[in-house]
């Protein structure tokens, strides 16, 4: 692991600790510096996904500190520290119960909450798909690089944007005050995918680059936590890999009513859902449709199930200037 960390360049222990563990030196003035950004990140955060503003949500996972208890349980599991993993793992409950929280209360106060479900940044952090969860892992090693060396932490405020911890939590917090918790438990799976990568990678990268021998820890303890994390790793996977091949069967099935629709000029889809056992197809078409059992069999070939294929069919077509 020289080559990734660079015994000139690598941090000791001590200093690692130092950044991690906020019950160490001036224990007070870490978790005063971590709250009060926690929460103004939190209220950034939330005000970006009201709002729908891709640079206010980048501004809040900027300032955000959550990743720190974070990297600090990988810490503590490659030291086989369990205090540590236990007082970080406390940090980053409470913290991310805050930015739920205060999406909530915000939600509270808007006149009509529904209308922000459908923006951009709900959307876009709602289904998340197996890609997200790659991305979580390859941005937990580059904030797990980034710690252990001197010469690399201008990266860091790159990693807090690509691991997006915040502005999942508000998400959640302004579905469950929208009154729409199917869509904050999407979010929420986002939040844990990224925060289970980054400890998997940041224990990974500690052990293998000599903080675990430097600090006597045994391996038996780190098997277990290694374990934890892979059931943990596995469980927020599995509603990705459904996301990622339910939108692959909604991509296929709107070709195949594209094709469907291909003698009847100014025709369109303009949008494919597959929820559970019903597939809904909107189009815009100015007259009759083809025979439905025709599509439906397209459909019944693409999905492994037989779901019920549900058609909403708006009279009009497409005019081009």
């Amino acid at each position: 692991m020289s080559v990734l960390v660079p015994a000139s360049q690598r941090r000791t222990l001590d200093e690692v600790t130092e950044r991690l563990n906020l019950g160490t030196g001036d224990s007070r003035a870490k978790r005063s510096a971590f709250w009060i950004m926690l929460v103004l990140s939190g209220v950034i955060a939330v005000s970006g996904v009201v709002g729908d503003s891709t640079a206010t949500v980048i501004g809040a996972m900027i300032v955000a500190p959550l990743s720190v208890p974070i990297l600090g349980v990988g810490l503590g599991i490659a030291t086989s520290d369990a205090r540590l993993v236990v007082r970080s793992l406390l940090l980053v409950t409470a913290g991310a119960a805050a930015v739920i929280l205060l999406g909530f209360l915000v939600a509270q106060l808007l006149p009509n909450p529904t209308d922000v479900l459908g923006n951009s940044q709900v959307l876009g952090r709602t289904s998340p798909r197996i890609v997200d969860l790659s991305a979580a892992l390859a941005t937990g090693l580059v904030g797990a690089i980034a710690i252990t060396r001197r010469d690399v932490g201008d990266v860091l405020p790159g990693v807090a944007i690509a691991i997006s911890l915040v502005p999942p939590l508000a998400v959640v917090g302004v579905c469950l005050g929208s009154g729409s918790p199917s869509l904050g438990v999407g979010a929420f799976v986002l939040f844990a995918s990224n925060m289970v990568a980054m400890m998997i990678t940041a224990a990974v990268v500690l052990v293998f680059t000599g903080y675990a021998h430097e600090a006597g820890a045994g391996a038996a303890r780190r098997g277990r936590a290694y374990a934890v994390l892979a059931a943990a790793l596995v469980v927020v996977a599995i509603p990705m890999v459904v996301n990622s091949l339910t939108s692959l069967w909604a991509d296929q099935i709107a070709d195949a009513t594209r094709q469907w629709l291909r003698d009847i000029p100014g025709a369109q889809v303009t949008d494919v859902t597959l929820h559970s056992d019903t597939a809904t197809i909107e189009i815009r078409a100015p007259g009759e449709l083809p025979p439905v059992d025709t599509l439906k069999q397209s459909v019944y070939s693409l999905v492994p199930w037989d779901p019920e294929v549900v058609i909403v069919h708006t009279v009009g077509s497409r005019v081009s200037d």
